[in-house]
C-alpha cells in the first residue's frame, strides 16, 4: 500500500492470514439498550443468504446502502455546477471504477396488516474484493484507491477495517465469472496432446548441467525399481520406496485401478526432468497432474496398459481438473449471490441519492460500466426495473417539501424528522394528529419497535433508515399499504418518481432510467459552447489576473463566470459564442511570439506558452480517460496530444501532417491574424486614451 497526493492510497487485495469473530457490537460505544446489526461475513454468509432469500420473497420493497473507500480520485473529478450530464456520468463512472465497496446494507420491508406496522430485516454485509480465483482474469487481482478523507470518516464512525479485510465476503462479477469459465474451457477443452516430442527436442538443453544428469540417473533407478516391483506384483508389500541420499520418499497409490507413484517433495525443474525419463525409458508410464482430496495439484506417474488407456486416463484427469476449477469459480461468486437475488426478485429498490451506489453495483457485480449514461441506465433496468430515490422524493413532492421545511434532505436529517415511530424526537411531524405507521425491527429472534443504534454510516443501518424514510413518505402521500408491493410500483402518486434519480444532487439534474434522458435543472443557465478551459502554470492562472486580462481584451461584459477546477486549471464562460473563436484566434497568434503580441492584454497569461486552452469537448474527453492524475494539467499531459488535436478548434493548432495547405496560404492566415491582432490593440489603446481624457 502506498500513499498518493491529494489524500489517495492505492491498495491491492491479499489473502488474509487470520480471522476474527463473526459477531461484534455495532460500535464500541453502544449501550445495552442499543441493538447490534446482523453483521454478515464469509463465516456466516451461507446461512444469512438463505434467510435473506426468505425475507426478500415476502418483502414489499428493499432498501439498500453502500459504504465505499472513496468518492473522487482527484479534485477536478468532483462534480461541478457547470458539468454537463454526460460529463457528470463520466466522473461517476470513474469513481465507481477506481474505488471499491467495503460494506453493503440490505433491508427488506414488509407490511404486516395484523399488527399495522412495517417489519424490517436489516442485513449488514462486509465485502472485500479478495483474490479467490488463481487465473489471471480481469480484476481478479483487484487494485483500488482509498481516499484518506473517506477512510477517516468511516473510522470516526467506528468502521472496523481489520474485520472487513479478514472476514469480508469476496465476489466475482458476472463478466469475471464468464471470463474465468472461458479460460477454463480453453485450458481443458482440447483433447490431450502428448508433449513427448517437445521434451525430446529440449532434452540436450535440459541435461547440460551435471546436477541434472545425476538426478536423472538416480530417478531412472528409483522408477525402474518401482516399475519392476509393480510388474511382478510386489508393490503391495511396501507402500513407499527410496534411494538413500538421492531423492525424497515416493509413495504408491492408485488412480482407479491403475497403480501410480506419487511424486512429492520435488521442484518444477525436477518434475520436468522426470518427464524426460518417462518419455525416453518408460513407454507405458504416464505423467499426470491430478487433484487430491484437498483440491491441491498432485503430480503422479501412472501405469497404463495401452495408448487408448493412456488417452482415457488423461481425459479423466483433465475432466476432474476442469470440474474442480469450475467449482472454485462458482464458490468465488460470493456476495454477488445477494445481487443476483435482488435482481431475480424484481422488487422495488429504495436508495437515498443512490446513482453512485448503483454504478458501484453494476461495476462490481455485473461488468464494466458502459461509456454513456444512456447505455448504463438501459442495462441497469434489465436487472432492477423499479428504483426510487428518497432524496428526489423529498425534494419534489410539495407535501413532503412543506414537512421538511428547509431542514435539509440528508439521510440523518430526514430520518429524525419523519421517522418518530422509530426513533424518539421532539420534532413535530407536521402531519396533524394522524398516527403514522410503526416500523418493527427483526434481527435474529429479537424484535424491537424503537431502534436507534447510535451509529450512522453503517451500511445496514443506513439502509434501514432509507427504508423508514420511504415508508413514512408514502404514508404522508396517502398510499394504501394493504395492497402489498403493488401499492408502491403501480401507485399513481409514486409513478412520477419511480426510475427517476438524481444524476448529481449538486446540479439537480434528474435522469430517467426508462428513457435515458436527463432533465437539466432549471437553476442551471450554462451554454457549454461558450466555455473554454485554461490550464498550465498556477502563477499564470490567478483569478483576478484572468478577469482583468479578459475584460480588457474582449470587453467588460464578455465573461459571465470563472471557475477553478483546481490550482492548475480554470474554466471561463464567455457571454457570446463568437468570443470563443476570437479567443482561440488571439491565443494562436500570441503563441506565435510576434513582436507586436506583447502589447495585447492576454500576453500576460499566454507569454512563454506556459498556459494552454481547450474547448468543453476536450474537457469531456479528459474526464472520460481512465487515467487519473491529481492535477488537471498533469492529466492533460498524461492523456496526450491526441485528445487536444481532436477537440480544439483548428485555428488553435495546425497539424504538421496537413500538407493540403500551401505555404502562401499559411502566410495569408498569419497575416490575417496579425491584422486582427493589430486592430484589437489599436481599439484597446483608443479605449484607454478615451478613459484617460475623461
Amino acid at each position: 500500500m502506498r500513499t498518493f497526493p491529494w489524500g489517495l492510497i492505492r491498495a491491492g487485495t491479499r489473502t488474509p492470514n487470520r480471522a476474527l469473530p463473526v459477531t461484534r457490537p455495532l460500535s464500541s460505544s453502544a449501550s445495552p439498550k442499543e441493538l447490534s446489526l446482523k453483521n454478515v461475513t464469509k463465516s456466516n454468509f451461507e446461512s444469512a443468504l438463505a434467510e435473506l432469500r426468505r425475507r426478500l420473497k415476502d418483502a414489499d420493497f428493499v432498501a439498500i446502502d453502500l459504504e465505499m473507500t472513496g468518492v473522487t480520485s482527484a479534485p477536478w473529478r468532483e462534480v461541478f455546477v457547470f458539468d454537463r450530464s454526460d460529463v457528470q456520468y463520466l466522473k461517476i463512472k470513474d469513481s465507481a471504477e477506481k474505488f471499491t465497496v467495503i460494506q453493503f446494507g440490505v433491508c427488506p420491508f414488509r407490511w404486516n396488516s395484523q399488527s399495522n406496522c412495517f417489519i424490517a430485516h436489516p442485513f449488514n454485509f462486509y465485502v472485500y474484493p479478495r483474490k479467490e480465483v488463481p487465473n489471471s482474469i480481469s480484476g481478479s487481482w483487484n487494485e483500488f484507491l482509498c481516499q484518506t478523507s473517506s477512510v477517516e470518516f468511516l473510522a470516526r464512525h467506528h468502521f472496523d477495517f481489520n474485520y472487513c479485510i479478514t472476514e469480508g465476503i469476496s465476489y466475482l462479477s458476472r463478466s469475471q465469472e464468464l471470463e474465468a469459465m472461458g479460460q477454463v474451457a480453453t485450458a481443458y477443452g482440447d483433447e490431450f496432446s502428448d508433449s513427448s516430442s517437445i521434451l525430446r527436442k529440449s532434452a540436450d538443453e535440459e541435461l547440460a548441467r551435471m546436477a541434472d544428469i545425476l538426478f536423472l540417473e538416480r530417478m531412472k533407478i528409483v522408477i525402474r525399481k518401482w516399475y519392476l516391483g509393480m510388474r511382478v506384483g510386489s508393490q503391495g508389500s511396501s507402500s513407499s520406496i527410496c534411494l538413500k541420499n538421492s531423492v525424497p520418499r515416493l509413495k504408491t497409490t492408485f488412480v482407479g485401478i491403475r497403480p501410480a507413484l506419487v511424486l512429492s517433495g520435488l521442484n518444477t525443474r525436477q518434475l520436468r526432468l522426470i518427464k524426460l525419463v518417462i518419455v525416453k525409458h518408460f513407454k507405458d508410464l504416464c505423467y499426470v497432474d491430478a487433484i487430491d482430496e484437498n483440491s491441491f495439484s498432485q503430480p503422479l506417474l501412472v501405469y497404463t496398459e495401452s495408448v487408448s488407456d493412456r488417452n482415457l486416463l488423461n481425459r479423466e484427469v483433465k475432466s476432474c481438473r476442469r470440474k474442480k476449477a469450475e467449482e472454485k469459480i462458482k464458490a468465488a461468486v460470493g456476495f454477488r449471490h445477494v445481487i443476483d437475488l435482488l435482481s431475480s426478485e424484481r422488487k422495488l429498490i429504495v436508495g437515498h441519492n443512490c446513482f453512485l451506489d448503483l454504478a458501484h453495483v453494476y461495476s462490481k457485480f455485473f461488468g464494466p460500466l458502459p461509456s454513456t449514461a444512456e447505455e448504463f441506465v438501459a442495462a441497469l433496468q434489465m436487472h432492477f426495473p423499479f428504483i426510487i430515490d428518497t432524496k428526489l422524493l423529498l425534494n419534489s413532492d410539495d407535501a413532503l417539501v412543506r414537512i421538511m421545511k428547509r431542514a435539509g434532505t440528508s439521510l440523518d436529517t430526514a430520518f429524525h424528522l419523519l421517522c418518530q415511530p422509530v426513533v424518539p424526537t421532539d420534532t413535530s411531524s407536521g402531519f396533524g394528529d394522524k398516527p403514522s405507521p410503526k416500523v418493527e425491527v427483526h434481527v435474529e429472534d429479537l424484535r424491537f419497535s424503537i431502534w436507534n443504534t447510535g451509529t450512522k454510516h453503517e451500511a445496514g443501518y443506513d439502509a434501514f433508515m432509507t427504508g423508514c424514510i420511504f415508508s413514512q413518505a408514502c404514508f404522508r402521500l396517502g398510499i394504501n399499504y394493504e395492497l402489498g408491493a403493488a401499492c408502491f410500483v403501480q401507485n399513481e402518486k409514486l409513478k412520477s418518481y419511480i426510475n427517476r434519480l438524481y444524476l448529481s444532487w449538486i446540479n439537480g439534474d434528474i435522469i430517467n432510467l426508462e428513457t435515458g434522458k436527463t432533465a437539466v435543472s432549471s437553476r442551471r443557465k450554462i451554454e457549454f459552447s461558450r466555455i473554454v478551459i485554461l490550464w498550465g502554470e498556477a502563477s499564470k492562472l490567478r483569478m483576478k489576473d484572468i478577469r482583468y486580462c479578459f475584460s480588457k481584451a474582449f470587453g467588460m461584459g464578455s465573461i459571465t463566470c470563472f471557475y477553478h477546477l483546481d490550482e492548475s486549471a480554470i474554466l471561463v464562460q464567455f457571454s457570446m459564442e463568437d468570443f470563443v473563436a476570437k479567443f482561440f484566434q488571439v491565443m494562436d497568434t500570441l503563441q506565435g511570439r510576434s513582436p507586436i503580441s506583447v502589447l495585447h492584454p492576454l500576453s500576460k497569461i499566454f507569454d512563454g506558452s506556459r498556459v494552454h486552452a481547450g474547448t468543453y469537448e476536450m474537457y469531456k474527453e479528459i474526464c472520460g480517460s481512465p487515467i487519473s492524475e491529481v492535477m488537471f494539467s498533469d492529466q492533460v499531459q498524461a492523456v496526450g496530444s491526441v485528445v487536444l488535436s481532436s477537440s480544439t478548434p483548428p485555428i488553435q493548432k495546425v497539424k504538421e501532417e496537413d500538407t493540403s495547405t500551401t505555404i502562401s496560404e499559411k502566410e495569408r492566415q498569419i497575416d490575417s491574424s496579425m491584422v486582427c491582432l493589430k486592430h484589437q490593440i489599436e481599439d484597446y489603446f483608443q479605449c484607454l486614451g478615451a478613459q484617460l481624457s475623461k
